[in-house]
């Protein structure tokens, strides 16, 4: 692990309080959202079920089952003043990168233009954050595998950086996206400066391993978190509320809460939308079971509260924690 790396993981952590001659600390706050395209394919949908929940902020990855780089330029104007109007934040966008439908052998080029249209939509709408995977592979050995992801990691952060974006590397699909030495290698490649990573409490499920024995590694350098849950395993995963499957959702926010974590807590269910499977359900089975996974959410963290998680207090778009 590099100097760099080293020094991050050693610094007090975000919320802690500050020492008396120091300046009074800001209030932390953890915003609820989630990502809306699970609630609704159409914009005014997404945005309807965001203010049913009363949040805040919401997570773009489609919107009228187009890609967010894929809008034409009226469209995204569109979108953007919408969610303005909306009052409304935009914390994340959930790009396509290093997906699971981008294996390693995809054209590197087209990468590079899908982030540069990104750059451009990120400052509309106020964001520095763009996630991304780590390549699956497609018939390279090990080795060469780890290479490649590595270049394109350092090709990636250096374009996210001259764009003043930060790339953000979640737990899913590709070579880093199971193994916590393996997305700190990434963060160490990229340096932190323009990368960090974007933590999903379900994913485990899919891809064989435990969700809290990860995230104790990963915690200090984790800028966003997805919430799903699940039960069964990678060949079956069948996806539930949170807080009602096998993933261990209410350590996990407990971890973060005790870590330092300040941000969002994203839900991207999987109950009636799994885009890897090609798989939506009607639009009021989608509407209906984003609305649960929200309420379930807000029960979670409600709880977490009530069994005295330092002095967080507990309002309808998230969690406030007053400074010492």
């Amino acid at each position: 692990m590099s100097t760099e790396l080293s020094r991050e993981l050693s610094r007090e952590p975000a919320g802690l309080c500050a020492t008396s001659h120091a300046p009074p600390a800001l209030t932390r706050r953890i915003d609820y959202c989630g990502i809306t395209d699970e609630a609704a394919v159409d914009l005014a949908g997404q945005l309807a079920a965001t203010r049913e929940l009363g949040w805040r902020a919401v997570e773009l990855r489609t919107v009228d089952g187009q890609p967010i780089d894929l809008l034409n330029g009226p469209a995204f104007a569109r979108t953007a003043a919408r969610i303005a109007e909306a009052d409304l934040t935009v914390p994340v966008i959930a790009s396509r990168i290093g997906s699971w439908s981008r294996p390693i052998s995809c054209d590197l080029d087209q990468e590079l233009a899908e982030l540069a249209v990104l750059a451009e939509r990120c400052a509309v709408l106020g964001t520095r954050y763009l996630r991304i995977m780590s390549y699956p592979n497609d018939g390279l050995s090990d080795i060469d595998w780890e290479r490649e992801v590595l270049r394109r990691v350092r090709v990636l952060a250096k374009h996210a950086a001259d764009r003043g974006l930060i790339l953000l590397h979640e737990n899913c699909a590709g070579w880093a996206g199971a193994d916590a030495g393996r997305a700190l290698r990434l963060l160490d490649a990229a340096g932190a400066e323009s990368f960090g990573l974007l933590f999903d409490t379900g994913n485990g499920a899919a891809y064989g391993y435990r969700a809290l024995d990860q995230l104790r590694t990963l915690a200090p350098y984790v800028k966003h978190v997805q919430i799903k849950d699940a039960v069964g395993g990678p060949q079956q995963p069948t996806y539930t509320l949170p807080g009602a499957g096998q993933a261990q959702v209410a350590q996990c926010l407990r971890l973060l809460l005790d870590t330092g974590y300040a941000g969002h807590f994203s839900i991207e269910p999987h109950l009636a939308v799994r885009p890897h499977e090609q798989y939506r359900a009607e639009p009021t089975e989608c509407r209906a079971a984003f609305a649960a996974a929200g309420q379930a959410l807000r029960t979670l963290t409600e709880q977490l509260v009530a069994d005295g998680t330092a002095d967080w207090r507990c309002t309808a778009a998230g969690l406030e924690l007053s400074p010492c």
